[in-house]
Order: C-alpha cells, then structure tokens, then sequence
C-alpha cells in the first residue's frame, strides 16, 4: 500500500469544451508525454477524462485550462475506502453516510453543493449507493456486506425487506406547482392517511390558502403547504430537505414542532437545514459535512446537538483531529459604541416622522423614529405585517397617506433596494450586469476586497445571470445592492438560499460595509442567528399580520428582541463557546427561568 495521498480528479463538464479549446490540459501534462494516457480528449468526447490512477497531482492541467474546468484535490489518507457513491468519471463523489436513529430526528448541516441531498436520496432508498464503482455497481447484497457491523446495515435491511416509504420534501418549493395540479384542500384530502388534515392546517396556517389553487401560493405559503403534504402521510422515513427558507421566524418554529410531531419509535425523521437556531431546535443529533462543494463530500460521525454546530461553526472535526475551514465563525455581539452619550456628535442623526399608510384591507402605522449612519437596523416580524412597506415608504416609492408631527417631511434619501424576490432578467453575463451597474464600485479596490472577494463574485463573472442558481443570484444581487452610492441600503432577506457558512459571510460583508461607509442600512431578516449579528438596533412589528400593524421606533437589540421573543413566547440563551443564540425547549427549566424574569434574550451569560 503506497503512502501517497488519493486523488480526486473533477471536471466540469458546463465549462470543458474540448471543441473551443487547443486541448492544453492533454498537451502540457507530463504523464501524457511519457506515454501514458493520463489524460485523453478525442474528437469525438463532449469532456476531457483523466485518469486519477495515473495523475500525479502536478496541476499542471488545472494552470492551462484555459476555461477553469478542472479541479485536482488531494483527499485525507483514510477516504479511499469510505465511497458511498460516485455519479461517474471525474464527477462528484460522497464519502460515508449519516446514520438515522429511530425515533429521534438527524440533522444535517453543511455548506451548498456538499451532499446533503444526494445523501437524503440513498437513504430514502431512491439512489442506489455504487461505492465509487460507476461502471460495475455492485449488488444490494454486497452493499449491505459493505455496511455490516453499522446502524446502516439495519436501516437498509429494514428499507429492503420491509419495504419501508421514504417521502422527502423537496429543496426547491417554487418547482411544486409544475408537478402539483389542483387546489390546496383537494391535494391534502388526497394525501391524508394520518386523519391530521384540520391540525396540520392550523398549525402551519393553510385554512387561509385552503381553496386557493397551488399555482397561486407565494414562496412560504408553498413551503407550508409542501411540510403539509409530508406530514399528512403514513410513512418511516420523513425528508425535510429546507424546510424553513421563505418562513418567518414564528413560521419556522410551528414548523420545528410539526416536524418534531412526527416521531415514533420506529420512524426516522431527516432534516438538512441551513438556519441554524431552527436546526437547533428540531435535532436529537447531528451530522456534519466537510468537503470541497461539487468535487467531494464527506459525513462526520453523529455528534449532539450542541457539539455538531459548534463543530461546524469551528471549521474542525476533533474526532477525526481535522480542520477543513480556515478561519472559526463566532457571534460576538458587543453592545455598539452608540450607546454612550459622549460618542453620539460623531454619528450624523436623520429622524422620519410618525406616519400611516392603508393598501387595501392592510393599515400600517409607523411611529417616528430616528437612526445614525454607519448603523444596521434590522426589522422584526412576521411575514404579512408591512416591513416591506415600510422599506418603500423611506425609499420613496410609496407615499403615505398621513403624517403627523411637527417635521411633517419625510427626509430625501438616496435608496438601494434588495428586494425579497430576485428575478433573473438581464440576458448577459454577471461581469456585463455589474458593468451596466456598478461600474465604479466594482472597479474600485476597496470594494473588490470587501464585498466581491468573499461573496465568491469572482467565480460567477463569466455566467450568464439567467442560469445562476438561488443562492447565486442572492450574492449578485447583494453586491449590486451594496455597490450603488446611496444613503439608505434597504435589504429584504439577505440570507434566502444561502447556505449558513454564506450567510455569516454575508453577515460579515454587510456590517463591515455599513461601518467603512458610514452608512445606514435597514434589513429584514428571519434568520435569528444572523439577525441578532447584524443588529445594531431593532424595529419590532406588532398588530394582526396583513390587517393592521404597527412599526415601533427602533430600540437597543436587547429590549427590541426582549420585546419580539415575548410576542412569540420563546426564550433564547447564548452558547459560551461561540455565542451563537439557542432557542429553550419549550418549558424546559431555562426556559421557564428566562420567561419569569422577564429576560427573553441573553446579550451575555
């Protein structure tokens, strides 16, 4: 057994085009010119293969692809027994699997493009595992063998005798209505074999939707309406792939606690979640997964609850003694300088006044308020009560219908808007969008190195904007956001489809530009890890959702999320290790503690 360390060899077959090319790869690697056939390209072949028994890892190739489509990684010594499956040659490869326990719900957690769902779907029996071997899979015998002497050899003998059903809900909701005819009441009646029909539409609020056609329901009400249809049937093995993208923060608890209803003793319940207060929440235990995004993925062992995140936020596996993130992620929150008297002069102050505006059955009401620059305030509540609104109110988009006080004008401000959806129109390449846009900022240095480089903007610049994926788009959108010269930056969701090491780089990126710019910005966020990062101050929304609401002024973060927790009735405790917010079971001991004393957020312990 030689010592020297297995390699990956992957190539990307969007971006190899052996016809537009001089085949550089095939021309400059040295183990070609002694003759071996390390890499071959024929006129008849869409992509390059190489061969990863006879590469040496020079990367030599990976230099002189002249469209960037190769990737040679050097993987840990011990991986090349651990393949669970490979899709084909020099593609991506899973190492290891999660193990399922019964009754107690896994949680996965790790960055896009990693493996979560292609580990969801060997474990719900729909993909075979090849163990690496794509051109002679083995037999469901020889898996099992592969497996012996772990809980997974169980888990596949029970789905293969015993015929176990596997439902997942999918990643992507917005794709439900192209598969899903009918209206909302009609399909669940369909599904229900569990008789839960009336408490599942209560709880995840679908009575409202119940006769609307599932073609018409906006991003979270299909989310909802997709958990729904999962729970409502009899099934082992329940999947959520995502279940809390689109929701609000009290959406996503309700959501925690459907989900968490459907264990029993022999039932397995998987769940892949990037918020990670709510993965919190929902798991027994939890699997990591480390690796390099689309070339391979590996699944740590199962780990509690606690000891699972904080390994995934440290970027080090202390089992296996390796790190696969350079730097650890933390939530420091200190209290912002602008709490003392004497540092206020240096902070221009900008006041709006007390206003209202009625959109159809809708009334908001805005208490005035004022805010400094280079401050974020993040806006609390839920979906329905008008922080959208608000946003166009301040950016002068909407005009309100009265406003009282005596600077009965509300300030010009210079706005760039994120909105909440991002729809692809620009038929050109992100280099030629930012161009068209931005042209200073994305030229200017600075911004390269504080909003660009870590957003990964770089690897999509040659991409055409119609074909970038969720998270993709999010992160362009971001940086237009960020890069438009304005007063006010106005961020509507900035975490939707990012995974969670993306979102507190985003987190990052948008505090760090706040500060250096010395400007304001207002975000809405359901996401309370990053909410509670981002905040300086906060804007609480009160009243009915989608009747008649009321935006407080902003507050310091603690009464802010004091005040928003105590509507919800959840209390949050701080993580020593990395200060990350945790929500309390609910009537744990802590819980009932916090709830008595009135302290629903912890800024310290």
């Amino acid at each position: 057994m030689s010592d020297r360390l297995t390699r990956i060899a992957i190539v990307t077959s969007d971006r190899c085009k052996p016809k537009k090319c001089r085949q550089e790869c095939k021309k400059s690697c040295p183990v070609v010119k002694t003759g071996k056939l390390c890499i071959e390209v024929t006129p008849a072949s869409k992509i390059a293969f190489i061969s990863e028994e006879l590469c040496i890892g020079c990367g030599i190739c990976v230099k002189k692809c002249p469209f960037e489509a190769i990737q040679i990684i050097n993987l840990p010594k011990d991986l090349d027994k651990d393949t669970t499956h490979r899709y084909g040659p020099n593609t991506f490869k899973l190492h290891r699997l999660p193990v399922p326990r019964p009754g107690q719900v896994l949680g996965l957690v790790g960055t896009n493009g990693i493996g979560k769902s292609t580990a969801l779907k060997v474990l719900a029996g729909k993909l075979k595992p090849n163990l690496g071997r794509f051109n002679n899979p083995p037999d469901w015998q020889e898996i099992l063998t592969y497996f012996r002497g772990s809980e997974l050899q169980n888990y596949f003998t029970r789905i293969l005798e015993d015929n176990l059903k596997a439902i997942i809900k999918p990643q992507y909701v917005d794709h439900i209505p192209r598969a899903v005819q009918g209206n909302v009441g009609q399909v669940l009646d369909q599904k229900d074999e569990r008789d839960k029909k009336a408490e599942l539409c209560c709880d995840l609020e679908l009575n409202q939707v119940i006769d609307r056609n599932v073609g018409d329901l906006s991003g979270g009400e299909l989310q909802r309406f997709a958990i729904a249809v999962v729970a409502i049937q009899n099934a082992e093995i329940y999947m959520f792939d995502e279940p809390s993208s689109y929701l609000d923060v009290k959406q996503r608890l309700k959501a925690a606690q459907v989900i968490r209803s459907l264990l029993r003793p022999n039932s397995y319940v998987i769940v892949v979640e990037h918020d990670l207060s709510v993965l919190d929440y929902l798991s027994d235990f939890i699997c990591c997964l480390y690796g390099k995004p689309g070339a391979y993925g590996v699944v740590t062992l199962p780990f509690s609850v606690r000891e699972g995140i904080n390994i995934f936020l440290s970027g080090f596996v202390p089992t296996e003694n390796l790190r696969f993130r350079d730097e650890s992620l933390t939530f420091k929150v200190a209290e912002t300088p602008q709490e003392n008297a004497e540092e206020i002069q240096t902070y221009a102050r900008y006041k709006y006044p007390t206003m209202s505006k009625t959109q159809g059955n809708f009334k908001l009401r805005v208490v005035e308020g004022e805010f400094t620059d280079s401050q974020i305030v993040v806006m609390l509540g839920e979906n329905g009560t008008g922080k959208t609104t608000f946003i166009r109110m301040l950016a002068g988009l909407l005009k309100p219908d009265t406003v009282e006080g005596s600077e009965a004008e509300i300030p010009e401000f210079n706005v760039s808007y994120k909105p909440q959806k991002i729809s692809p129109k620009f038929q050109f390449s992100v280099r030629q969008l930012l161009h068209s846009k931005i042209r200073d900022s994305y030229m200017h240095p600075q911004f390269v190195s504080d909003v660009m480089k870590p957003l990964l903007i770089e690897q999509l610049m040659d991409q055409e904007v119609v074909n970038l994926s969720g998270g993709e788009l999010q992160r362009v959108a971001l940086c237009l956001c960020l890069g438009k010269p304005a007063d006010i930056y106005l961020i509507d969701e900035p975490s939707a489809y990012l995974d969670s090491e993306q979102r507190i780089v985003a987190s990052k990126v948008i505090k760090r530009f706040i500060l250096h710019a010395k400007k304001t910005a207002f975000v809405v966020e359901h996401d309370f890890i990053m909410a509670s990062y981002l905040a300086d101050r906060v804007i609480v929304y009160e009243g009915q959702p989608s009747v008649d609401c009321t935006a407080n002024s902003p507050q310091s973060l603690l009464t802010g999320m004091n005040l928003f927790l105590s509507h919800l009735d959840i209390t949050f405790r701080r993580d020593p290790s990395n200060y990350r917010p945790r929500i309390n079971k609910l009537e744990s001991t802590k819980d009932r503690e916090q709830k008595a004393a009135g302290s629903y957020y912890y800024l310290d312990d």
